[in-house]
């Protein structure tokens, strides 16, 4: 096959240029209009997505307004009206940010940091507004060593966040900041005190034989404090044989039905993937997990699973939780991490690197098709067999094209974080490897980012946006150090 020829997600392949996000939705809506010429399949009455599953518990976070008494002269001004501005902030934050409960108080001096820090209890971490200067308090809270942000109320606080925040650094507190004109940039922030709390109350689900494949659950939990519960192919088998195979028909109808077209696998393997979907979906509720990863290669070359998984990793990440590949637990974290905190799901890939086009080509057999998140717009997906043994059902998504893309991975052993971005330029038509290939243009240095994948493996986890900044701020209140690797 023609390596070069890439397929555009819309009602016609044949278009083949670049697909900015205005095209795409253009073309979700074309899409729908030609799906509306065919019989509607059935769709499933329920779906993972169930509420009950997902953490609801709010994180607690201390916000903390920084300034010293409004008759002094300082920035902002003398007889500067704090109290106005605070309660405004603290209405703000309240509505952009409903996962977080904001417990407001206002701080002078290090004395008034050092009362407040003895007197508080269960709270999640620190936002410290700083409204005026100099008072001393931001470097006082951060050492306590909770996850803590600085935020410049610009004018107000520029000198003392950038001194703090810049001391706070070096010392590798877990501090992130946030000095922005933005509002939202300050909310994105803040959701980060969310996002590790929901990791806090989550379970994921391992199913492998092996004693460990990828990860350690150990140092998972003392980090995100996310259990880890491992299951063997007795359990699953033991699901699959349960599992109501009227759902299963259904799944399979509804997937073929949304399809661009079905290539290899007939009716009867992507029934085999709906029980399977059923299988899994139905363990996810019995353990209340959020995540699901299995050692699907492993287990099905060994004669141990009775239909790949692709098919329901897929339908997981489509409705907001995660499905995991090859029993990967840290790109499993990866994706709940980024779940909770940007609301998309994650690629999983094993990239191909062609310098002579500066691009990186992320491919495997589960990819979602809703990049944007659940309620996101939907791009189009064929279903294949699997790329290696030609068997069963897998999933090749078309996805969106001109989009930047942000890909990442976490490793709590080293608490660091491994980054790059690149721009999504083509989806590839190729008969080898992996069957979803989404091609994107190298932000940076593209012979540097052939450096780093004997430390961190061949998987990355890909996201669309640009979510450099967020995933930084995100990283420091974790105290990981980012490595940014093109």
């Amino acid at each position: 096959m023609n390596t070069n020829h890439a397929e555009s997600p819309g009602c016609h392949p044949s278009d083949l240029r670049p697909l900015s996000r205005r095209r795409f939705l253009t073309g979700c809506a074309a899409c729908a209009a030609c799906a509306a010429l065919r019989p509607l399949a059935a769709i499933p009455a329920s779906t993972i997505a169930d509420e009950s599953l997902l953490p609801s518990d709010k994180a607690k976070v201390r916000l903390v307004f920084t300034h010293l008494p409004p008759q002094q002269a300082t920035w902002p001004n003398i007889g500067y009206d704090y109290e106005g501005r605070k309660k405004e902030l603290t209405a703000r934050l309240t509505k952009a940010c409903p996962d977080i409960e904001f417990v407001p108080a206002t701080v002078k001096n290090v004395a008034e940091a050092k009362q407040l820090l003895d007197a508080d209890q269960e709270i999640d971490g620190y936002l410290v507004y700083m409204v005026g200067i100099w008072t001393g308090a931001g470097v006082e809270i951060a050492a306590a060593g909770k996850p803590t942000l600085f935020v410049d109320d610009l004018y107000g606080g520029s000198g003392e966040f950038l001194t703090a925040y810049a001391a706070a650094q070096r010392k590798g507190l877990k501090v992130g900041g946030v000095s922005s004109s933005r509002f939202e940039d300050v909310a994105e922030a803040a959701m980060s005190f969310a996002c590790l709390k929901k990791m806090r109350a989550s379970t994921v689900l391992d199913i492998t034989e092996k004693e460990q494949l990828w990860g350690d659950p150990k140092a998972i939990q003392e980090v995100w404090g996310t259990k880890v519960h491992r299951l063997g192919a007795a359990e699953l088998s033991r699901a699959y044989q349960m599992a109501e195979r009227t759902q299963a028909e259904r799944w399979a109808k509804y997937w073929i039905h949304k399809a661009q077209k079905v290539v290899e696998p007939n009716r009867a393997e992507v029934t085999r993937s709906g029980a399977m979907y059923v299988a899994m979906r139905d363990l996810m509720r019995e353990h209340r997990a959020q995540a699901l990863t299995i050692d699907c290669l492993t287990l099905f070359y060994g004669g141990k699973l009775p239909a790949y998984p692709c098919l329901g990793l897929f339908q997981f990440n489509n409705d907001g939780l995660v499905g995991a590949c090859e029993g990967d637990l840290p790109s499993t974290l990866t994706m709940l991490l980024m779940t909770y905190f940007v609301n998309r799901p994650g690629f999983i890939s094993d990239p191909v690197i062609d310098t002579s086009k500066n691009q990186i080509i992320y491919a495997h057999c589960v990819a979602s098709n809703k990049v944007f998140g659940p309620r996101g717009p939907s791009n189009l997906y064929q279903i294949r067999n699997h790329s290696e043994d030609r068997k069963g059902a897998a999933i090749r998504s078309l996805m969106p094209l001109g989009e930047m893309t942000t890909t990442i991975q976490f490793n709590p052993t080293r608490k660091e974080i491994v980054m790059h971005q690149a721009k999504t330029v083509a989806n590839i038509d190729e008969d080898k490897a992996c069957r979803t290939k989404l091609a994107a243009e190298v932000k940076g240095d593209i012979r540097k980012l052939m450096t780093e994948w004997d430390r961190w493996g061949w998987h990355r986890v890909t996201y669309y946006g640009d979510l450099r900044a967020q995933i930084e701020t995100l990283s420091a209140l974790m105290g990981f150090k980012v490595i940014m690797e093109a």
